[in-house]
C-alpha cells in the first residue's frame, strides 16, 4: 500500500496529463459536434456533406494555430515544455495560452486532492473523473455556450453507478432523486423564466449539469451549489459587464458557474458553500 503522499504525488502527476488531454478535449469536442452539426444539415437537405480531412481526439496531431507546426512529443510535456519554451511556438514564436498549463496544474491539483482524501481506490478514480469533466464543461461552455451531451449524461450515469457501488457517500435512491431534482428545478426555471419574459434564460445542458451535481452530491446539496453558481455568476456578470467585457448579446453562460460550485463542493463540501458566501 502507497504512504498517502506518495499516492498524492503520483495522482498528480496523473493529473498533469489529464489535464493535457482535456485541452484537447477543450478545443476540439465542440468542433466535432459543429461538423457534425452540418453534416447532419446537409443529409437533411440531401446535399453531400462537404469532404474534409478526419478531425477527433486523435487526429490531426496538434499544431500550432498560426503557423502549422506539427508539435513534437518533446515539446507536449505538461508544464514542463511550457516552461522551456517560455510560452511560445517553437517554429513561429507566436505565444501559447496560459490556459493551457493552468487547465494541467488544475487538474493535477484536483486529482492529487482526490487521492489524498480517499486514497488509492476506486472512488478516488471516479471523483477524479468527476472533477476533470467538471473542468471541460466549465471552459466548453464559457467559450461555445455549449455543455455536451457526450460528457454531462456520462456524468450523470456515473453519479448513479458510484451510488450503487457506494462509491460518492450516497445511496442509489438518495442519487437519482438528486439527479431528479437537480433536471426538474432548473428546467422549471426555465420554463417560468421563458413564461414571464418570452425569452430563454439557459440551455438544457444546464439542468443535465445540475442533475449530474445531483447524481453525484444528493438533493440536499443542490441549494447551497445552485446558490453559490448564482452569487459567483452575479459577481462575475456585473464586473464583466462595467468592464466591457461582455460578448454579443450580454449572454454569460450559466455552467461554468455550476461546474466551479461542483468543485467547490468536491473540495469543501456542500454544507462548506453556505458558510463561504455568508449563509
Amino acid at each position: 500500500m502507497l504512504p498517502l503522499e506518495a499516492g498524492a504525488a503520483l495522482a498528480g502527476v496523473l493529473g498533469l496529463l489529464v489535464g493535457s488531454f482535456l485541452n484537447v478535449v477543450i478545443y476540439r469536442l465542440p468542433k466535432m459536434l459543429e461538423r457534425q452539426w452540418a453534416a447532419e444539415c446537409a443529409e437533411l437537405a440531401g446535399q453531400a456533406p462537404a469532404a474534409a480531412e478526419p478531425f477527433d481526439l486523435m487526429r490531426p496531431r496538434s499544431r500550432c494555430r498560426n503557423c502549422g507546426h506539427a508539435i513534437r512529443w518533446y515539446e507536449n510535456i505538461p508544464v514542463l515544455s511550457y516552461l522551456v519554451l517560455r510560452g511560445k511556438c517553437s517554429s513561429c514564436g507566436t505565444p501559447i495560452g496560459m490556459r493551457y498549463p493552468l487547465v494541467e496544474l488544475a487538474t493535477a491539483g484536483l486529482f492529487a486532492f482526490c487521492a489524498w482524501k480517499w486514497g488509492i481506490t476506486w472512488a478516488a478514480l471516479a471523483w477524479c473523473g468527476f472533477a476533470a469533466a467538471l473542468l471541460a464543461l466549465a471552459l466548453i461552455d464559457w467559450d461555445t455556450t455549449l455543455l455536451p451531451d457526450d460528457i454531462t449524461l456520462p456524468l450523470v450515469w456515473a453519479g448513479l453507478i458510484g451510488a450503487a457501488l457506494r462509491w460518492n457517500g450516497l445511496t442509489l435512491q438518495q442519487s437519482l432523486w438528486g439527479a431528479v431534482a437537480g433536471y426538474l428545478s432548473l428546467w422549471l426555471v426555465y420554463k417560468g423564466f421563458k413564461l414571464l419574459t418570452g425569452k430563454e434564460g439557459m440551455g438544457y445542458g444546464d439542468f443535465k449539469l445540475f442533475a449530474a451535481l445531483g447524481a453525484w452530491f444528493g438533493w440536499q446539496a443542490l441549494v447551497p451549489i445552485v446558490l453559490m453558481a448564482s452569487v459567483i455568476g452575479a459577481i462575475i456578470g456585473i464586473a464583466m459587464k462595467f468592464a466591457g467585457g461582455l460578448r454579443e448579446g450580454g449572454v454569460i453562460p450559466f455552467g461554468p458557474f455550476l461546474a466551479g460550485a461542483g468543485l467547490t463542493a468536491l473540495v469543501f463540501g456542500p454544507s462548506a458553500i453556505l458558510r463561504l458566501i455568508g449563509l
